[in-house]
C-alpha cells in the first residue's frame, strides 16, 4: 500500500526538534520519502491524507510496561509498593490464565493507540500470548523476560528467546530478570552464563525503592547495578527500569557500559517510590528513555503525562526551572526508547525507516497559539491531540476511531468479566 501525507509539519527527530513543512510517503511498512513537496512521478496512491498543517512525528516508545495489568487498574490504589505487590497484585496474578493475558493486553493496546504509542517494551506473564495479541492488533512489541525465583526457568527463557525472536516482524524478545530482590545470586549467575552464550543485553527493575537498594547493599555490599555488573549481566548492554536510587557510581557504570535508564515517573509518584535524578543522569551523559510502568500502578498508559512528569519533577527536585529541557524529554520518549528496545529502524522519520508514525492535531485549543509547537507537545499536549497512529505502514487509529478491525466494546466487556472472576473470593 502507498500512502501520501501532504501539507504536513514534520518532526523527523533525526537532527533535533526542528520542523519541516512538506510531505511524507509510505510504501508498505517503510517510509519512502520525507521532505519538501515534490512530484510523485505518476505514482498511484492507495490513500492521500491532507494533514492540514498538523505534525507528523515518530510514535512514542513506551519503554517499560506490563500490559496485562490493565485488569488491576484502580483495584489496589493508595498503597506502598511492597504491600501493594504482596497483598494485592501477586495473589491476583496467580489466578490469571494465558487467555486473560491475551485479552487484557488487547485492552492496553487500545489505550496505547489513542496516546500515540507505536512500540511497547512489555514484561509480563505468558509472553507468547502478549505477542499474539500484538500481532492480531498490529502493535509493535519488544518482550522482555521477567524471570525470577518463582519462574520461569532459565531454560524456558532461552526457549522464548529463540522462538519469539522471528515469530513476526512486529515481535522481538530480550532477556531480563524481574529484579534483584526476586532473584537469588545462583539464579543471576545462571542468567549471566546464558546472556554470555548469546551475547545478549539484559533489562531489569532496578533501584526502584530505597528499601530495595538498602537490602541489596546489606546482602552483597553493593547496589543493584553494581551487583549486576559484578556478575557480568551488563557485559552486552541493556539497562534498568525506574533507577530512582542511583549513586554517582551507578551512574558512571551506566555511562561506561552504554546502558539505558528507563524512567517511570507516574508510577514512582503514585507509589511514593521517589524521584529519579534525571537532570543528573543527563549531566553524566546517561541514556534515558521513558515508560509508563503497568496500568495498575500508574494507572494509565499515557506518554504525554509521563513526559510532563519527567521534566516537571526534575525541575522540582533540582529547584531549577531550566532543568531537563522539553526537547530532551521528547527525544527520550521517541528516539531513545526505540534504541533501548533495539528498534534501530523505528527511531526517526527518514526514507527506509519503518513507518511507525503519529499525527499530532494542532487544531485544538491546548496547542494554540503556535509559539513553540514541539515544547507544546511536552508541556500542554495530551492524548486528545493524537489524530492518527500508524504502525508498520498501517493506520490503526484515525480521527478517534480504530481502524484495526477490533470491537472495542467487546474488549471492554471481556476485561470486566475477567476482573469479576479474578476478584471473587
Amino acid at each position: 500500500m502507498k500512502i501520501r501525507f501532504y501539507n504536513a509539519r514534520i518532526l523527523t527527530m533525526d537532527t533535533g526538534c526542528d520542523l519541516i513543512e512538506g510531505e511524507l510517503w509510505t510504501q508498505d511498512e517503510k517510509i519512502s520519502y520525507v521532505g519538501v513537496p515534490k512530484a510523485a512521478d505518476g505514482t498511484k496512491w492507495d490513500r492521500e491524507i491532507d494533514c492540514q498543517g498538523n505534525v507528523l512525528m515518530p510514535g512514542f516508545k513506551n519503554a517499560h510496561t506490563h500490559s496485562g495489568m490493565t485488569v488491576m487498574r484502580s483495584y489496589a490504589d493508595d498503597m506502598p509498593l511492597q504491600e501493594w505487590l504482596n497483598t494485592k497484585i501477586f495473589p491476583m496474578e496467580a489466578k490469571m490464565t494465558e487467555q486473560d493475558n491475551y485479552d487484557l493486553t488487547q485492552l492496553a493496546i487500545l489505550e496505547y493507540l489513542t496516546t500515540g504509542v507505536t512500540s511497547i517494551f512489555d514484561m509480563y506473564l505468558s509472553p507468547k500470548d502478549i505477542a499474539q495479541a500484538c500481532i492480531d492488533m498490529g502493535m509493535r512489541c519488544v518482550l522482555v523476560s521477567g524471570l525470577n525465583k518463582f519462574g520461569p526457568s532459565v531454560a524456558e527463557m532461552e526457549n522464548r528467546y529463540k522462538s519469539l525472536n522471528g515469530m513476526d516482524p512486529l515481535i522481538s524478545y530480550m532477556m531480563g530478570v524481574h529484579a534483584e530482590y526476586t532473584c537469588d545470586k545462583p539464579l543471576l549467575e545462571e542468567v549471566s552464563a546464558l546472556i554470555h552464550q548469546y551475547q545478549a543485553p539484559l533489562f531489569s527493575h532496578m533501584s526502584e525503592t530505597k528499601l530495595e537498594t538498602d537490602e541489596c547493599i546489606g546482602r552483597y555490599g553493593m547496589t543493584p547495578p553494581q551487583l549486576f555488573d559484578s556478575l557480568g549481566l551488563f557485559d552486552f548492554g541493556g539497562g534498568g527500569y525506574h533507577c530512582v536510587y542511583f549513586t554517582e557510581e551507578d551512574m558512571d557504570l551506566f555511562v561506561r557500559k552504554g546502558l539505558y535508564a528507563v524512567t517511570n515517573p507516574g508510577s514512582n509518584t503514585k507509589l511514593a517510590s521517589g524521584i529519579a535524578p534525571i537532570g543528573r543522569f543527563l549531566e553524566k551523559g546517561m541514556r534515558v528513555a521513558i515508560g509508563t510502568d503497568g496500568p495498575s500502578s500508574n494507572n494509565c498508559l499515557d506518554m504525554f503525562r509521563e513526559m510532563f512528569l519527567v521534566t516537571g519533577l526534575a525541575k522540582l527536585l533540582q529547584k531549577d526551572a531550566a532543568a531537563v529541557d522539553a526537547h530532551e524529554v521528547l527525544r527520550m520518549a521517541t528516539v531513545n526508547g526505540a534504541r533501548a528496545m533495539g528498534l534501530l529502524d523505528a527511531d526517526v522519520l527518514a526514507a527506509g525507516k519503518l513507518a511507525d508514525i503519529i499525527m499530532i492535531d494542532l487544531h485544538q485549543p491546548n496547542m494554540q497559539p503556535l509559539n513553540n509547537i514541539t515544547k507544546n507537545i511536552v508541556y500542554s499536549g495530551s492524548k486528545q491531540n493524537v489524530k492518527m497512529t500508524m504502525i508498520n505502514g498501517k493506520i490503526l487509529y484515525y480521527n478517534g476511531a480504530y481502524e484495526n478491525g477490533v470491537d472495542a466494546e467487546k474488549i471492554y466487556a471481556r476485561a470486566n468479566e475477567i476482573m469479576k472472576r479474578l476478584s471473587a473470593v
